[in-house]
């Protein structure tokens, strides 16, 4: 069997379940709540999204002109748009997506961000949160990932010190698993 039907087969096999088995419930749950106390220093919205393995109507477009990573970030761009991570208030949300079948990971950030931060810059925190997913180091992957978006978001979004107004929750903070 050619090794793209095995990726195939990986893609229809694996499910939500299987997302939240290998990142585990309570990492998720630690993972909203630094999520939760990030955002009270930052105006910024940061999600995360886990998926297992890509639907069948994105497989159907991988081809020679169209390559799997290619769909992948088609993929990203979506959960940005039907997490609602783009329809923040000052345009600064990032999603972070994991696909779990391909051990792939892109950061999809809102027009907010993409002007101050570069793309060198993020392709940094892929490759850290990578290594550590490669290394079985599932939290402390999402942790550092989310310390330094949190950091790049400080740096640029800052909450006023003193400010009487605390950021407004504007998204939900549990990582989405599909």
């Amino acid at each position: 069997m050619p090794a793209s039907a095995f990726k195939f087969l990986r893609h229809l096999w694996l499910d939500a379940s299987d997302a939240e088995r290998k990142v585990g419930k309570a990492v998720l749950e630690r993972i909203a709540q630094r999520v939760a106390a990030s955002e009270q220093r930052h105006s910024g919205e940061i999600r995360f999204c886990i998926e297992a393995s890509l639907p069948l109507s994105y497989l159907w477009r991988v081809s020679r002109e169209r390559p799997l990573t290619a769909v992948i970030r088609e993929r990203a761009v979506m959960m940005f748009s039907k997490l609602g991570v783009w329809d923040t208030e000052a345009n600064n949300g990032v999603l972070i997506y994991v696909l779990l079948a391909e051990h792939a990971i892109e950061i999809v950030a809102d027009r907010g961000l993409n002007g101050v931060i570069s793309s060198e810059r993020w392709a940094q925190v892929v490759g850290h949160l990578g290594q550590a997913f490669k290394d079985g180091r599932h939290e402390d992957g999402l942790t550092q990932a989310l310390e330094e978006i949190s950091a790049l978001l400080m740096e640029h979004f800052a909450v006023s010190p003193g400010s009487t107004s605390p950021n407004p929750n504007e998204l939900p903070d549990t990582p989405a698993v599909l």
